[in-house]
């Protein structure tokens, strides 16, 4: 019996992956994407999909004939938009997922924040309704899935203890899942970073770089949610976060992505 164990040739390491933007409108960045996962798997990451899908979640609420608004970079959920809300993340765009995972060679999982006692969400703010801040619980059905060679891929969509379902953000999702796998984070869209005032990459962030960014409004609506999140991803998890776009995942497979993208660093890393 042959007992040797074959080494990896990268280092092993939990990664989480967040898509969001207009992901599910560009199947070239789809196919490139998910071929990128792959190699990672082949190589003996672990990875962890999380997406959103605002676009698709806008259009759908517009035909359904509600009025949809966000305030500071959230979208207003009123209870009564849930379940379409939650048919959009969890059902359709979940299970497109899982197709194009499959398309590249992956066994992929479709779950939600609510499931598996991942996490358990409470009320941001009354003003947005049902948008919940998830607070991480247990991580026991990603170890088992990812264990089994299986790709869990998120949504974000959460409940609490009373049976309330909220839409969360996705970057404040994949923030959760990688503290419970206490994973590398690459909060990944259509923009290439954070961008200056003259809408120049940015390389890294520190928490007074982005206050001062922010309060100068160079730093705005959604980027403003991405760069918190990554700012208390950093801080929880003691190390840095990318920003960057998904069309350059392919260089964290060759190990990067530390070459694209915005790092942002907390400050409890530079003290």
């Amino acid at each position: 019996m042959n007992n040797t164990v074959k080494l990896a040739t990268h280092p092993i390491s939990n990664i989480v992956l967040k898509v969001g933007g207009n992901f599910f409108e560009d199947e070239q960045a789809q196919a490139s994407f998910f071929a990128s996962v792959a190699t990672l798997k082949n190589q003996g990451h672990n990875v962890a999909i999380v997406h959103g899908g605002g676009s698709q979640l806008q259009t759908q609420l517009t035909a359904l004939g509600f009025k949809s608004e966000k305030h500071e970079g959230l979208r207003i959920s009123p209870d009564e938009q849930m379940p379409a809300v939650t048919g959009v993340l969890a059902g359709t765009l979940n299970k497109k997922m899982v197709c194009l995972a499959a398309k590249a060679g992956l066994t992929g999982v479709g779950i939600s924040l609510a499931d598996g006692n991942l996490a358990v969400c409470d009320e941001v703010s009354p003003i947005l309704g049902a948008v919940g801040y998830p607070h991480p619980r247990s991580a026991k059905l990603l170890h088992q899935l990812m264990h089994a060679n299986l790709t869990p891929i998120i949504c974000s969509i959460g409940g609490d203890l009373n049976g309330r379902l909220y839409n969360v953000n996705a970057d404040q999702a994949a923030t959760c899942i990688s503290s419970l796998l206490y994973a590398d984070l690459y909060l990944l869209s259509d923009v290439s970073g954070v961008l200056d005032e003259n809408k120049q990459l940015i390389a890294q962030l520190d928490d007074s770089k982005i206050a001062h960014l922010v309060h100068a409004g160079v730093i705005t609506d959604g980027m403003i949610v991405k760069v918190k999140a990554a700012q208390e991803a950093s801080k929880t998890l003691g190390k840095a976060v990318k920003i960057g776009s998904w069309n350059d995942v392919g260089l964290l497979v060759n190990c990067a992505l530390k070459n694209t993208g915005t790092t942002i660093i907390s400050a409890t890393l530079t003290a």
